[in-house]
Order: C-alpha cells, then structure tokens, then sequence
C-alpha cells in the first residue's frame, strides 16, 4: 500500500507546550487553507492523472421543488460506472483498495465495485470555513487527548500533526445544526437470512455547531443523540439518550429507557467493543456512525495519506428499495457508487494496559469531509476480522457530506453483516431542523418520549 504524507504536515509538526497540551498551527500555516488547501484543509488541487479533480468549492445545487425531509434526488444517476473491479481484476487496483474489501472480494469471488467519475461535493456555509480557519490557530488538544479547547463551530485541526487530531476532526464534522430521519437497521446471517434488528426516529443535535453561538457560550457537549425505538414490536418504546463532550474533565453521559422496566438508566457500557444492542450484536458500539463514544484504549497514528476506491455520493443508494440494496452477503454492486479520493489513513492500536475485542484498527478519513468513510479490523490473532463502511450522503441545501446515515459492516470471518440507518422507504429523509431547548434533551423528557 503506497502511502504518502504531504510536506505540510510535517511543517505542521507541534511539540507539548508547558502545559502539555498540543498547540494549534501559527498563522502562516494557516493561510494554506486560504490558497493551495481548501478552507477544511483538503488538497485543493487534483491528482496529477486527471482521476481526482480539483476541489471547486462542492456541490450546493438544490433540485428544483425539493422539499426538506423528502428524498434527495441522485445528481449524478444519468452516469454510467467507468469500470468495476472484480475478484478477476482486483490485482490491478490494490494499492487503491483498503484490506477489507480485497478480503470481500476473497470471500465473496461474485462481488463487484463499479468505479464511478469522482466528484469532490463536500461543502459547508462560510460561517463554517471562517470558524474552522480560526480554529487552526487557537485550538488545542489536552495532554490526555481526550479533550478539545479553543474550537467551536468548524473542522478543530484542519492541518493535522497527529492521528488523534485528525479523529478529532471526524468526531466534530459537519454534518449540520440539527437533523432527524427515520431509520431500519437490518442484519444478514452468514447463510444469507435478512432480519430487521431495529427501527425507529433519531434526532442529532450540536452544539459545537450553533450558528448563533460561540466558544464563550459552548458548554463543552458536541453532540446529543436520541433515538426512540418503534420497532420491532418486542424492542418499540426503547430509547437512548446520549451526551458527547469535547471538553476537559467533563463526563460523556449516556441512558436508555426500558419498557419492561419503564425506568431511566445511566447505560455506560453503551461504548468500546460491547455488541450494539441495535444491530442486534453484529456490530460493537464504538463502531457506530463509524466512531462512537471514548475513543481513549487506543493510540492514534497518522499514517499518510492515500488515494483510495471509496462509497461516495450515494443519494442514489437511498432511493433503491431494501430488498434490491440488501443482497445475500453484501450490499448489491448495482446500486452502491465507489469513487477514487484522496483520504487520510490513521492507526488506531490498543493502549498497553487496555483492553478491546479489536486491538487494531485502520481508518480511512475522506480529506474533503473530515468523515471516516471505511474502517478495518484486526482480532488479538492479528486477523482480519471487521471492516465498516459509510455510504456518504450528498445534502447540498446545508451544504454537506454526511456519513451518519447508511453505514454498516462486515463480519469477515463469519460472513454476517449489517446496514444500518437505512433511510430507504421511510421519511424523514435526513429533515434539517432547528434546534429544540435542551431542556428537551434529559433523561426524564427521554422516558416520556418512549412511554408514548
């Protein structure tokens, strides 16, 4: 795998200040993200083949009539794929493929991954950009590396030093104020049987992103998440309530309603390598929406950076019926769109001392974005297990690249897998709202919403 990093990082290098907190780059650094570098610190320039073009500030072109919460139309479904790569191929493509899909092509010799022109759509509003260059200069990781201070309201590290600062950059990405869909989750067992594991309403709100707020006002939580259960019928009226925080000394917090016990509880095992209770099992919880919860049992590397084949600009995925989406042992070639873009690649491997199911880890952080968009596995044995994946959603009217909807995984031992947040069939679509008072977002509002 032939993997790079760009001069500028290594001129970005930080070293622990006296208070040994990480500091954020100076001011010449900084204006890169205002001339070669995007305003998210992306390559602006394409790649020297043509195959990945120039970043032209995304795409942020609302179809005509579109009504929010309804489905997105697909902008790019009059295109046809450039080539696929199959079992037959895969050889000629591998420094672009990551080692979870070859292993889905060796398990599965009929899989195919149709290649697609890349399109660079990920944007956000300018408040956005203007935060984030500010952000570049004064943002700082605490000496534990599970805290941000000094960022608010755009990308913290846009011209990463470091792994820990680059899953920062994932944990605060844009994804928009406040959003709610209607979502299925549905598991596959190795001999091909699809199950429906759970579906519901989650409503995502951050405060990181308020646009009317401020680093002064920002009580540290980046994000609060519920997700009221309606189905199936032995799981409907189960809820769970989470508050993620970005700052120092402050305690992620996190409950679940349970119906048979109609009672509130705090739920902190819902975190790290305990099975996901949504997914019925097949996934872990801190593999949720690609990363979910503490992400302190391991250490960070930032590899490089790499070209590599990815899920990108899916809308047309979230049209397809489940059953045409949904195949016996993996998503149905026809209907997924893999693209080549620059991503960064970060190692995650466990803590001496620590504990975790998947003592490694390999992301894949797509530049534009800031979002993870495939990640691989390994158990203690050092084999290749897990590999998830995110099929980034296209939503120009915020605008934005998002990847906390139509994600999943693959058990690649087994041959189980899941898709989860399926948008497909139901509505909202990925509703852009306002944000509700928090007041809205305790543990006891939790339980009146799922006794209803």
């Amino acid at each position: 795998m032939k993997l790079t990093v760009q001069a500028l990082v290594a001129g970005a290098a930080l070293s622990l200040s006296a208070s040994m907190a990480l500091a954020a780059v100076d001011a010449q650094t900084a204006d890169q993200l205002k001339s070669n570098l995007t305003p998210f610190g992306a390559e602006k320039a394409g790649n020297a083949e043509g195959t990945i073009p120039a970043w032209d500030g995304g795409y942020t072109s609302v179809a005509p009539g579109y009504e929010n919460g309804a489905p997105r139309p697909d902008p790019f479904a009059g295109e046809k794929p450039l080539f696929s790569i199959t079992a037959a191929n895969m050889a000629e493509y591998s420094d672009k493929l990551n080692d979870g899909v070859k292993a889905l092509f060796a398990k599965n010799p009929d899989f195919r991954m149709d290649i697609y022109p890349s399109h660079r759509t990920a944007a956000a509003p300018q408040w956005v950009y203007d935060n984030t260059f500010s952000n570049a200069t004064s943002a700082q990781m605490g000496a534990d590396k599970n805290s941000v201070s000094g960022a608010f309201g755009g990308i913290p590290f846009p011209i990463p030093a470091d792994g820990t600062e680059a899953m920062w950059n994932h944990r605060l990405s844009w994804f928009g104020e406040s959003v709610r869909y209607a979502l299925r989750t549905f598991i596959v067992t190795a001999d091909g049987n699809r199950a429906l594991a759970s579906e519901g309403e989650e409503l995502i709100q951050a405060p990181y992103y308020y646009k009317g707020g401020s680093a002064e006002s920002y009580d540290g939580n980046y994000q609060l998440g519920r997700f009221i259960v309606s189905g199936p019928a032995s799981k409907a009226g189960e809820a769970i309530l989470v508050h993620d925080t970005s700052a120092e000394g402050k305690k992620r917090n996190i409950w679940q309603y349970l119906v048979g016990q109609r009672r509130v509880r705090k739920a902190p095992s819902v975190a790290y390598d305990t099975p996901d209770f949504v997914t019925s099992g097949v996934g872990l919880f801190d593999e949720a929406f690609m990363m979910f919860g503490p992400i302190d049992r391991h250490d960070y590397t930032l590899v490089g950076k790499q070209e590599l084949y990815i899920p990108y600009n899916n809308n047309g995925a979230a049209l397809a019926d489940i059953d045409e989406l949904m195949g016996e042992h993996y998503l149905n070639p026809d209907k997924v769109r893999w693209e080549l873009h620059r991503v960064w690649v970060v190692d995650g491997n466990l803590k001496q001392g620590q504990r975790h199911t998947v003592p490694k880890r390999r992301y894949y952080i797509d530049e534009d974005s800031w979002h993870i968009v495939l990640f691989d596995g390994w158990d203690a044995k050092g084999d290749l297990w897990r590999m998830n994946y995110s099929l980034t959603y296209l939503v120009p009217e915020l605008p934005a690249l998002v990847t906390n909807v139509m994600w999943g995984g693959y058990d690649l031992q087994t041959g189980a897998y899941y898709f989860n947040a399926a948008m497909n069939g139901g509505t909202p679509h990925y509703e852009i709202s306002e944000p509700i008072s928090e007041n809205n977002w305790s543990p006891v509002e939790l339980a009146n919403r799922g006794a209803r």
